[in-house]
């Protein structure tokens, strides 16, 4: 499992669906980064989804929580994705607005980045955002990652340029 100086991650299970709810039926939490919110139904989808990666890969999203009030700070996670015919590993994340700006999602990236690290993963690491998403710029910068390229994708039914940085 990975922990960090003030968070900790768990596997994202059933029992989990209230929490997973209020996060993804948050409009101003999903529309900036996945373009959508999630009905009940898909809610309970993407968590069985999560946990057939966890079986298949050995990750995925994880419920990020504080150490000191086990407070839900959001979800941190790795997923293998194919951009351009090409395989890379994406690192992302959803904070929940009481805690942004308070460092969680570069120390949770770099908790995620060690994890990669020490399962010695071949594939390319990467985040991609949507141009419009200077937070996650941000953060991707404060990881020593760089822009790498950019490309369109199907953004939820509207083609929109991502940009893509990888490590280096």
């Amino acid at each position: 499992m990975i922990e960090t100086n003030r968070l900790i991650f768990q596997k994202i299970t059933l029992d989990d669906f209230d929490e997973m709810k209020r996060i993804l039926q948050n409009k101003s939490l999903m529309l900036l980064g996945w373009g959508k919110t999630y009905s009940d139904e898909e809610v309970t989808q993407w968590i069985n989804k999560i946990n057939e990666q966890y079986r298949f890969y050995g990750y995925s999203y994880w419920l990020v929580k504080t150490k000191s009030t086990h407070q839900t700070v959001g979800i941190m996670g790795a997923l293998p994705t194919t951009v351009q015919e090409k395989e890379y590993v994406e690192i992302a994340y959803i904070v929940k607005k009481d805690f942004q700006g308070h460092g969680f999602a570069v120390e949770g990236m770099k908790g995620i980045l060690d994890f990669l690290d020490k399962r010695e993963e071949s594939a390319p690491i990467i985040a991609q955002f949507v141009p419009e998403n200077t937070a996650s710029q941000k953060v991707a910068e404060k990881l020593d990652m760089t822009s790498y390229f950019s490309y369109n994708r199907d953004f939820n039914g509207e083609i929109r340029e991502h940009l893509v940085y990888t490590c280096s």
